[in-house]
């Protein structure tokens, strides 16, 4: 276990990360209640098992992230990071209130939800390139690639514990108590930012603001077929597979007849999975992308055979399959692209790969959410397959193209080579052979 704990858990020894950690998982846990009770009320109270408006929700909740686009990166770049999380948290937590109320008084509407989930979706679009940026500044450049897949850890320890708690909350309380709550969480994330030791932290030289400084991520990102290809294949995977929501919530009703517990427990059976990815990604010094290839690949094999599951339990079974190797994939590709950036530009390479992470879900959430109303949830899961697939022939490309990778038999072995990285990435050099 000291083993363990001084190699993935080696970020928790600084005292700022310690803290913002401690304040994350609690915010994290009543994030989660809310994406559940907040489903399962447009789902079951306010339409008649409707994935399609479900799928509205998740576009309008996440659709911010492209339409505030190049705002978001220059602010993250730009700004006093630690002091706009403070705003944007509580913002958050006071949309969280407002819904909670609204529910508990009986008064909620569907347009009412879709409104709070655009004003959260706006919030939050501010709120998550500065959060992931900040990671640097609580540990530094040696300690990021760990600290971005504890912060995963954190975020799908919430994801397993927030909706099974959600789902008997709903069943006992009904969804308001659950938004009220979750709106009292965001207090400890607005403490862990209070109680920061401000002069431990690893601050960076801000951008220069110059002329045409909100394009230069996407010109900066252009110029790097590295960032292009692991870009692709998140927005492959995060519009057309990311959907879980509207994967769970209709095999629950419709193919299992299941109810708000058992619907909670799905999604916490899956963040089982996305706990343990996480954990897996926290031990890896330096992400490569044949790991993103590889983990890609299995989500499209896990998203199929959860299409196929015959029962309720095979179906959890194969959604475990699916939260490790995605979230392997995200957190992966987060590393990765943040490890080869400039610190510079670290704020607006983020917030584009943040848009294309949820902002290629108001494309693909209204798709998928028709594919189950009209096929049924099954179709559903097999167009997340299909997303899976397709990003691991986006790897295999890369590699091919800038990499040379090529196959051989050698002494009867079959041997995968691949050349070091091209000039034109930033990349550390990885010539490893993988058999």
């Amino acid at each position: 276990m000291s083993g363990m704990a001084k190699g993935t858990f080696r970020s928790l020894r600084g005292f700022n990360y310690r803290v913002w950690a401690s304040g994350a998982i609690v915010s994290n846990v009543g994030t989660w209640m809310q994406r559940t009770a907040q489903d399962w009320l447009v789902l079951t109270q306010l339409t008649h098992n409707n994935a399609t408006a479900v799928g509205i929700v998740m576009s309008l909740q996440f659709g911010p992230q492209l339409l505030l686009l190049p705002l978001t990166g220059f602010v993250a770049d730009h700004v006093d990071r630690r002091k706009l999380l403070l705003a944007t948290q509580a913002m958050m937590g006071a949309l969280a209130l407002g819904l909670g109320m609204l529910t508990i008084a009986g008064i909620v509407q569907l347009w009412e939800v879709y409104v709070f989930a655009f004003l959260l979706g706006c919030v939050s679009a501010v709120d998550a390139p500065a959060r992931q940026t900040f990671v640097a500044e609580l540990v530094g450049e040696g300690d990021l690639s760990n600290a971005v897949a504890l912060n995963s850890t954190s975020f799908n320890a919430g994801r397993l514990i927030g909706p099974a708690i959600a789902g008997v909350l709903i069943a006992a309380l009904g969804s308001g108590w659950v938004f009220l709550i979750n709106a009292l969480s965001f207090v400890a994330v607005l403490c862990s930012l209070g109680f920061l030791r401000v002069n431990e932290l690893h601050l960076k030289t801000k951008a220069v603001q110059t002329r045409g400084s909100l394009l230069e991520g996407f010109r900066y990102v252009w110029k790097r077929p590295d960032l292009k290809a692991a870009m692709l294949m998140l927005f492959l995977i995060g519009t057309f597979g990311l959907n879980f929501p509207i994967f769970i919530s209709t095999m629950s009703v419709t193919a299992f007849h299941a109810g708000a517990s058992q619907y909670g427990l799905l999604t916490s059976i899956m963040a089982i999975g996305s706990v343990a990815g996480a954990l897996l990604a926290a031990k890896r010094a330096t992400p490569r992308i044949t790991l993103l290839l590889a983990s890609a690949a299995i989500f499209g094999v896990g998203c199929g055979l959860a299409a196929i599951a015959p029962s309720y339990g095979l179906f959890g079974l194969a959604l475990i399959i699916i939260g490790v190797s995605v979230q392997t994939f995200t957190t992966s590709t987060n590393s990765l692209v943040q490890l080869s950036t400039e610190p510079a530009m670290r704020g607006r390479v983020v917030a584009i790969l943040l848009a294309i992470a949820l902002g290629g879900t108001p494309a693909g959430a209204p798709i998928v959410g028709w594919v189950a109303d009209r096929f049924g949830p099954r179709w559903a899961l097999g167009v997340g397959a299909a997303s899976g697939i397709a990003a691991a022939v986006v790897g295999l490309y890369y590699l091919v193209k800038f990499r040379h990778l090529r196959v051989r038999i050698d002494n009867g072995r079959l041997r995968i080579i691949f050349d070091n990285f091209a000039a034109t990435t930033q990349f550390k050099p990885d010539c490893r052979v993988a058999e």
